[in-house]
């Protein structure tokens, strides 16, 4: 049978689809909708692999199912808390104490998870994008594999091959007991929320927190988070974990500052020390697509070509690509333009701004002033910081920062945008626009701010880091 479809391929030079995407996340969905807006035959291989605890979800990829989507929802969740015990103090009577039900929080957001998934389903079939619901693996570079759940196998061939399968969570598999008890997720966000939601909540950070983002940024997350009752065990980290006869996990770890062996026991383990990508089904090394050999991230040019010439890859799964569902979108859709649009734009991987959803976000854009230290540039580092965000809580003072990198000479050009603070995300979405198109500091300077605001202060911003 497959000596078959290989002659037929080989001889008529005809395959069965003009371009097939492995992964049905954000990016793979995003490229084959593109795809097929020009009237080719496209396709989508989409499997999930349940979670060690058995965790499977619907089509749409991890920022629908297990990410951005329920994160953000969880994290509103705490929000919603925190402004009904402010809300006394703006003439409000609420009743106390305030109750928060994690079962009906749960199944709402399960619920729209789930409109979510089949609306990505009636799209696919809208656009005449088959679905396939296997998980895929290359039998050579045109042809791939497709086992569905049942072990019922597919054989499929397309001209242009798109990869874009993400990446799983990392589990610390040196760690007894870590696969066998451990949930997975995102640090300080899940922290964040669940703290916020009346949950006691403990972080175990083994070095620096939020590696990547400008780190005195970073310090003020976690200090305000600690603030709000967060409990943080620095410079530690686990050895072991143990179920207990009341079913608590009990946690083992070394306290590196102490030289001490600690333990407590927790509800619920959860680790997130990042994540990894997922090739290792896929047979890559059959086909000739060449990975870093420490990542195991698919090395890609700037068309998102891999080594093999019409097999591309996309997303998280991707080298030295910001892991982020905006981008891989993005990346998505011009591939599809460059392979049946007859378009030459490549993807702009610069100054992509994001924002950390802890209870004070941080939002930010363009370089950290570790980045800026790096590269040697001559910068200015403004700060504006210590302002107040609730006048009418004499109990409480939420801090709030913004921070602009910028180089020193000439125009003082921006390089990067720093903000800590309430909506942090819907702040920096604007001013990413203003640095795409070259904003100075002079220009900022002379942007009259909306009042009363949190985000005119950084019309405000004067004191240099290096004034002292």
């Amino acid at each position: 049978f497959l000596f078959l479809i290989f002659f037929h391929v080989l001889f008529t030079g005809k395959n069965e689809y003009d371009l097939l995407v492995i992964g049905g996340g954000s990016g793979g969905l995003a490229c084959a909708k593109e795809a097929a807006q020009f009237g080719r035959k496209v396709a989508v291989l989409d499997y999930v692999e349940p979670s060690p605890q058995g965790t499977k979800w619907g089509l749409g990829g991890t920022c629908v199912n297990v990410g951005c989507i329920p994160k953000k929802l969880m994290h509103q969740a705490a929000l919603l808390g925190s402004a009904l015990k402010d809300a006394q103090h703006y003439g409000w009577n609420i009743a106390q104490p305030v109750h928060h039900t994690w079962s009906l929080m749960a199944q709402a957001v399960q619920n729209y998870v789930k409109s979510l998934n089949w609306g990505h389903r009636v799209q696919l079939q809208d656009k005449k994008v088959k679905y396939f619901n296997m998980k895929g693996s290359f039998s050579d570079p045109y042809t791939i594999r497709g086992l569905t759940k049942a072990g019922k196998e597919t054989i499929i061939t397309a001209e242009n091959i798109v990869i874009a399968t993400g990446g799983r969570p990392k589990y610390p598999t040196h760690i007894a007991g870590a696969l066998e008890y451990g949930i997975t997720n995102v640090s300080l966000e899940c922290a964040g929320f669940l703290t916020g939601i009346g949950l006691d909540t403990t972080v175990m950070m083994r070095s620096i927190p939020l590696r990547g983002f400008d780190q005195q940024m970073a310090s003020l997350v976690t200090e305000h988070m600690e603030s709000y009752g967060t409990k943080f065990l620095k410079r530690c980290f686990p050895t072991k974990v143990e179920k207990l006869e009341s079913n608590r996990l009990q946690v083992t770890w070394k306290n590196t500052d102490l030289g001490t062996e600690e333990t407590d026991s927790f509800d619920t383990v959860m680790w997130a020390v990042g994540r990894a990508p997922d090739t290792e089904t896929l047979n890559l090394e059959t086909v000739g697509v060449k990975t870093n050999s420490e990542t195991g991230k698919i090395i890609v040019d700037a068309s998102e070509a891999t080594s093999v010439p019409h097999i591309y890859a996309i997303g998280d799964i991707t080298e030295g690509r910001p892991e982020l569902t905006p981008t891989a979108i993005a990346a998505g859709k011009l591939l599809a333009q460059r392979l049946f649009g007859e378009s030459s734009e490549l993807m702009d991987y610069d100054n992509v701004p994001t924002t950390v959803f802890t209870p004070l976000e941080y939002g930010c854009v363009g370089l950290s002033e570790e980045m800026a230290d790096l590269g040697a540039l001559q910068f200015h580092l403004i700060q504006l910081h210590a302002l107040s965000l609730n006048v009418l809580r004499k109990d409480l003072y939420v801090m709030y920062c913004f921070q602009v990198v910028c180089l020193r000479e000439r125009e003082q050009r921006i390089l990067g945008l720093h903000f800590i603070g309430p909506n942090a995300g819907e702040v920096i979405q604007g001013f990413a626009l203003g640095i795409k198109c070259g904003a100075t500091y002079p220009q900022l300077m002379k942007t009259i701010g909306i009042h009363p605001t949190c985000a005119e202060e950084i019309t405000k911003l004067h004191i240099t880091k290096r004034s002292g």
